[in-house]
């Protein structure tokens, strides 16, 4: 159960949109390149693909 919750927490707090504050991300890791348009899309997943989080990969 530890490890579902703190999966759930860490999506919920650096890779969910936030739709009260203008459907973003509001502490994205600069890693992720959030708003870059160039890039191959990855996808992260956590819970056996349960939860998934998409990004774009380095041009």
């Amino acid at each position: 159960m530890r490890h579902c919750l703190e999966n759930y927490v860490n999506l919920f707090h650096a890779e969910r949109n936030h739709p009260g504050k203008g459907n973003v991300i509001l502490f994205p890791a600069p890693r992720d390149r959030i708003s870059e348009m160039a890039g191959d899309i990855q996808t992260r997943e956590r819970l056996g693909g349960l939860l998934k989080f998409y990004y774009r990969d380095a041009a």
